[in-house]
């Protein structure tokens, strides 16, 4: 199995910024891709950012430009720098890897909330 363990949400002002980071420990074999979903009151879940082992990224249209994800092979560990931050970017967030540990699968971390204040 994999564990997935957030930390770094908060409450925060509009325009400020919080980083987040998730460690995913475990017999893992290897992890493909890496990244945050968020999940707003009365929403469903929505991809935040995910960034393959090779670099590669893909960004919500809502948050290019605002937000940066970075990803450490070694470590197994992924984080997201928040910027300018709005109040519609308030969620749990959740760290998702898609891992090799007793086969191929996804797992979540426990979720960690956001809120912007306006």
């Amino acid at each position: 199995q994999v564990q997935l363990v957030e930390s770094g949400g908060g409450l925060v002002q509009a325009g400020g910024s919080l980083r987040l980071s998730c460690a995913a420990s475990g017999t893992i074999f290897s992890i493909s891709a890496m990244g945050w979903y968020r999940q707003a009151p009365g929403k469903q879940r929505e991809l935040v950012v995910v960034i393959r082992r090779g670099g590669t990224t893909n960004y919500a249209d809502s948050v290019k430009g605002r937000f940066t994800i970075s990803r450490d092979n070694a470590k197994n560990t992924v984080s997201l720098q928040m910027n300018s931050l709005k109040p519609e970017d308030t969620a749990v967030y959740y760290c998702y890897c898609n891992a090799d540990a007793t086969g191929w699968r996804d797992y979540w971390g426990q979720g960690t909330q956001v809120t912007v204040s306006s």
